[in-house]
C-alpha cells in the first residue's frame, strides 16, 4: 500500500453548529435558544466561545450570545441564547 497526497480536506460546513449559524443569519437581531445545558456554567462557556469566535461558524463580532437558568414548571433549565448581528464596520 502506498500513501497518496492530496490538498488539505474540505472543511464541514453541515456542522450543528454551522447550521445553527445559518439559521441566526437567516432572521437577523432575533434571539434564539441554541443551546440546553446540564450547568450555569457549561452554557456560560459556550455563550463565550460563541462571542469569541472560537467555534468558526460563529465569527468574532458578528453573533451574541448570553447564558441564563430559567425556570419553568418548577425545572431549572440552564440556556444559551444568541442572535446574529452581522458584520461591525
Amino acid at each position: 500500500m502506498s500513501v497518496e497526497f492530496v490538498e488539505a480536506p474540505p472543511r464541514s460546513r453541515n456542522t450543528k453548529h454551522a447550521l445553527i449559524a445559518m439559521e441566526l443569519a437567516e432572521r437577523p437581531g432575533q434571539w434564539g435558544i441554541v443551546q440546553r445545558l446540564a450547568s450555569i456554567a457549561r452554557a456560560s462557556s459556550a455563550a463565550q466561545a460563541i462571542r469569541s469566535g472560537r467555534l468558526s461558524a460563529y465569527p468574532a463580532g458578528e453573533f451574541e450570545a448570553v447564558a441564563r437558568s430559567v425556570v419553568e414548571q418548577g425545572r431549572v433549565e440552564h440556556r444559551v441564547y444568541a442572535r446574529y448581528v452581522g458584520a461591525k464596520k
